[in-house]
């Protein structure tokens, strides 16, 4: 069954690996038995997105990525396993649709006219304050 996450972003659910560990921190004599930390593995390459967004998401310099090309998701927040899981997919969401989001261009801006007197007046009582500690002759 198609994920619709955007309307140029649909994802498969065979793209989506969960793992499940155990998981340290607070949780009680859960923590010994249960494996609630959940691990999502993306692999970008043969997942059913489109060629522009993969190429966005193999470029990018996210520390998730391995060499392989896969995208790996950790989370290990909540006490249970289904919030857990939950939480990592929208990692992934959150992820996706910053990609896909076309980058704003910078305006190239100039100072203002207050600005740069300013800055001359302060060379000035810099320069003033400098030729002060000039000896005398």
């Amino acid at each position: 069954m198609p994920l619709k996450i955007s309307d140029d972003i649909i994802l498969q659910e065979n793209d989506l690996e969960f793992e499940y560990s155990r998981s340290s921190g607070p949780g009680g004599q859960n923590v010994n038995k249960v494996e609630t930390a959940v691990r999502l593995r993306f692999d970008i390459s043969n997942s059913s997105l489109s060629d522009e967004i993969k190429f966005l998401l193999t470029s990018s310099k996210d520390k998730r990525i391995n060499s392989e090309g896969i995208l790996i998701i950790e989370s290990r927040e909540s006490r249970s396993q289904l919030q857990n899981k939950q939480i990592a997919f929208s990692k992934l969401v959150d992820l996706l649709k910053k990609i896909s989001q076309p980058k704003k261009k910078r305006i190239k801006s100039s100072p203002s006219l207050a600005s740069k007197q300013r800055r001359i007046e302060g060379k000035k009582h810099k320069s003033e304050i400098k030729q002060l500690r000039k000896k005398v002759f």
